[in-house]
């Protein structure tokens, strides 16, 4: 029986590189997926799911308008499997046309993406998945100061760590990093300055 899966986690734990691990697996049995990444550019419906390890894969792309249940009943070969890179990005009503591929179509659905934000709020497609999700499942990665497990993403830009603003920066994965809560509230910048995240 199909199920809707929420595998989250902080920045930089390999979200990326386990869709296309998946995908491969299903791939080499001859089992047809589809593949969902957030949309970078207006009007671009191919995208790409791209690892930071460098390994990339052909995508659909999604906003906040797209139907992703419409894509899928109008796709003309069996499916096995969805998959969706940065979920947080989804809508609740997006999130609930996923419960409806699950739940009508038969088609498992696995969503990675962020829990929270670097201000430590849920993102909407967040909330919605750890509400509607069948299983939810962590991702475990380190801090970046520390060996603690992190569960945070912290935002630096200019060197600095920035708790306020908009939830979506335009200026990059750079710009985060995996903290544990304890670095989250009192990071040590200075141990990395001269990095090239800074």
């Amino acid at each position: 029986m199909a199920q809707l899966y929420f595998r989250y986690s902080s920045t930089n734990a390999g979200k990326s590189i386990e869709i296309i691990k998946i995908a491969h697996n299903y791939e080499e049995q001859g089992k047809e997926v589809l593949i969902f990444v957030p949309r970078e550019e207006e009007h671009t419906q191919i995208g790409k799911v791209k690892s930071k390890i460098g390994l990339t894969k052909e995508a659909l792309t999604f906003d906040r308008d797209t139907k992703i249940r419409e894509i899928i009943q109008s796709y003309e070969k069996k499916l096995y499997c969805v998959l969706i890179d940065e979920g947080h990005f989804l809508t609740q009503a997006q999130v609930l046309d996923l419960t409806q591929i699950v739940d009508y179509m038969d088609i498992p659905v696995i969503v990675y993406g962020l829990k929270n934000d670097f201000r430590n709020e849920l993102f909407e497609g967040s909330k919605a998945l750890l509400l509607y999700a069948d299983k939810i499942e962590e991702i475990k990665t380190i801090c970046w100061f520390c060996n603690k497990k992190a569960t945070m993403v912290l935002r630096i830009i200019d060197g600095k760590a920035v708790y306020v603003g908009e939830q979506i920066y335009t200026g990059g994965d750079e710009n985060y990093i995996p903290v544990c809560r304890k670095c989250y509230g009192n990071p040590n910048l200075e141990r990395d300055k001269d990095d090239d995240l800074y």
